[in-house]
């Protein structure tokens, strides 16, 4: 089929031709950024956090009679108190295994610093998160360890929230002891954490720093395992349920806590949560965002092919004498169907060169912005094939309507 015919159909049609391809163009440009959107939430959402979240349960808590002041005799009831919970959740039926924690993956409360191979920081300096608790923090959260042991019951420090103490042993993330030793040596080396000396007694797999903020991105999974429990007013437990028995647990811990000492806040919005609930939480209006620009995408791309369908439906309609007349003169209705297509195809074809400039242009408004990573070619390349198909598609139904126009259309008066 020549060329020629079609350019000169669309050439008296200048008006719908452009608005068919600027809608084309638009779609692309908008559907395209927003599936890279969707896709980074999801890796975002379904990113790892290293712990055995099923059975998992977070207990936060506040003493309303915890002893004011950083003096050692305030220091050491606050512990005492701690102990006390511990031991009371330990022997709950339901529950498997109770550590002292001051945070987990995606709970948002952080503490952090800078890790060394010297006093003076002369080499790898590595941001890391600290996740303070006892020796049964590990294997509660449970996390792989790949080298080394847990700490022992007499490594255990405790001290106050605002103490500059450090333990002497630690145990790393496997990407922290990568990024000080990458010669896979770390353990049983010595580290400064803020300038103050610890040896290496572990190593777990993963373990996901508590903050998903921007600043901690380029660390997500540094962390460092404390053997300290932190003394304050406010104490925070993990606690892993037996197989299946979370809900009970969770009932149970609620009671037995406040039958040992009914004055502290422990609300239920946050008191006692499944780390399901904060991971629901947490990733809230990131799964609200992928929603959002799925229906955006979805409804652009009926709203595209709807006016695809439209157009055509309206260039048939105004052009059955003509096609009859080709009929009369032998054109094969596969002729006239492939005439219609060829027409959409070659419209579809500026809109979706026209999208592919829009699309990177709008991604590199949003990188400047907000931060948004750049859009991989193969995004838009994707697009623009699903684009050429969805308006051949659309195109299709009007098409072949117009190929069943008989010749006998050529003799009726207009």
């Amino acid at each position: 089929m020549r060329l020629h015919p079609i350019l000169a159909a669309l050439r008296r049609h200048k008006t719908g031709v452009a608005l068919i391809a600027l809608q084309i163009a638009l779609t692309l440009a908008i559907v395209c950024n927003a599936i890279f959107i969707i896709g980074q939430r999801i890796a975002r959402m379904d990113r790892p956090t290293g712990v055995a979240e099923e059975g998992l349960i977070r207990i936060s808590q506040q003493w309303l009679d915890a002893p004011a002041g950083d003096d050692a005799a305030a220091v050491e009831q606050l512990d005492a108190m701690q102990r006390t919970d511990l031991a009371v959740l330990r022997d709950l039926p339901d529950v498997q295994e109770v550590a002292a924690s001051t945070s987990m993956p995606l709970q948002g409360m952080i503490w952090s610093g800078y890790l060394t191979l010297a006093p003076q920081s002369t080499g790898p300096d590595v941001q890391a998160a600290y996740y303070y608790g006892d020796e049964h923090l590990r294997s509660t959260l449970g996390l792989r360890l790949v080298a080394g042991r847990d700490f022992t019951a007499d490594e255990i420090r405790h001290h106050a929230i605002r103490s500059t103490a450090v333990s002497p042993v630690v145990i790393v993330s496997q990407p922290v002891a990568d990024a000080l030793f990458p010669r896979g040596d770390a353990l049983g080396k010595t580290i400064y954490q803020d300038g103050k000396p610890a040896a290496i007694v572990g190593i777990v797999q993963r373990l996901q720093t508590p903050t998903l903020s921007k600043w901690g991105g380029g660390w997500s999974y540094n962390s460092v395992l404390e053997p300290v429990r932190l003394d304050d007013a406010t104490a925070s437990y993990a606690v892993r349920a037996k197989p299946g028995r979370g809900q009970a647990a969770m009932r149970e811990a609620r009671k037995a806590l406040l039958a040992v000492d009914p004055m502290r806040l422990m609300p239920d919005s946050w008191g006692i949560q499944p780390f399901s609930e904060i991971r629901a939480k947490v990733y809230r209006a990131d799964r609200g965002m992928a929603m959002l620009m799925g229906a955006i995408s979805l409804i652009l791309l009926c709203v595209t092919a709807a006016g695809i369908v439209g157009l055509t439906s309206f260039w048939v309609g105004q052009r059955r004498k003509q096609i009859g007349v080709r009929r009369a003169l032998g054109a094969r209705k596969l002729d006239v169907l492939r005439h219609f297509l060829l027409e959409n195809l070659f419209i579809a074809g500026i809109g979706a060169t026209l999208g592919l400039l829009l699309a990177v242009g709008l991604n590199i408004w949003l990188m400047r912005h907000y931060a948004l990573d750049r859009l991989p070619m193969a995004y838009v390349l994707v697009g623009m094939a699903a684009m050429l198909l969805l308006g051949q598609a659309a195109a299709y139904v009007p098409a072949r309507r117009a190929s069943r126009v008989p010749p006998v259309v050529a003799t009726r008066s207009v």
